[in-house]
């Protein structure tokens, strides 16, 4: 691994995190953040294959392996499962981020109660039940940091995929719930919410000349554009003590968008 030229954080070496979506984009490049920190780190996803070659790229220089179960966060038993494994090989989770979430596009006209759900269930059930289930954990340790992510395409009322909109509008929400609720316990509890991110997925899909222009009209810092690290970093901040009375905010990463 290549010596890191980003910010260090002493309170992190060591710490047990927890990443859901963990194998590629937004995920993979956090998974690589904490890596780098000393972190230990446990990231679940379904996207095996991905993984693989994450774990293959991170190599054999780091001072902790990172440990991957494969797992879809729409089944709960099992994402439970995986974060009580996660705690049986790396001890009591510190940090959690929730970034696991599908964006794809849909219309109005074809929505299905069970697609509903479905959406529901990829973009923000689990975030609300991977919470609870490192509680116990957090308190144990004496406090923990939660990070729930958002996005910005509800606050610029993007059209074409109201599920998730909807969705990620709500996340908030469920973090000012659990602010409030795990504050004596010195857990916080922050959301962040990310602007158009050039991760391979969106790249290969919906970044298009349309899409470039879009970006260089309405975000502040013009021809700038977001990278899967710039989202990172926000992460190991709220993650780290630095950002110990940093909680119930939504911290939006996006040049300037909204």
């Amino acid at each position: 691994m290549s010596t890191p030229s980003h910010t260090v954080y002493p309170s992190l070496r060591d710490r047990v995190v927890l990443v859901s979506g963990g194998g590629s984009g937004i995920g993979a490049a956090i998974v690589e953040a904490f890596v780098r920190q000393g972190s230990k780190v446990a990231f679940v996803d379904v996207d095996q294959a991905s993984c693989a070659a994450l774990l293959e790229r991170i190599g054999g220089g780091a001072r902790h392996a990172p440990f991957f179960q494969a797992c879809d966060v729409r089944d709960v038993p099992a994402l439970q499962a995986a974060i009580a494994q996660a705690q049986a090989e790396l001890g009591d989770i510190g940090v959690l981020v929730n970034n696991a979430a599908r964006d794809d596009r849909h219309r109005i006209e074809d929505v299905t109660v069970d697609y509903w759900d479905e959406r529901f269930a990829v973009n923000l059930r689990h975030q609300f039940f991977a919470a609870q289930a490192v509680i116990e954990q957090m308190k144990r340790l004496g406090g923990g940091s939660i990070i729930n992510f958002g996005s910005i395409s509800w606050m610029t009322a993007s059209g074409g995929m109201p599920a998730y909109t909807t969705a990620k509008a709500a996340v908030h929400g469920l973090t000012r719930s659990l602010a409030r609720d795990l504050g004596p316990y010195r857990i916080r509890a922050n959301t962040i919410s990310p602007g158009w991110v050039m991760t391979e997925r969106q790249l290969k899909l919906w970044v298009d000349a349309e899409g470039e222009r879009k970006m260089d009209e309405l975000q502040c810092l013009g021809r700038a554009r977001v990278q899967p690290a710039d989202i990172a970093n926000m992460v190991l901040f709220l993650a780290s003590d630095d950002a110990r009375m940093c909680t119930s905010q939504n911290f939006v990463v996006d040049a300037g968008w909204v």
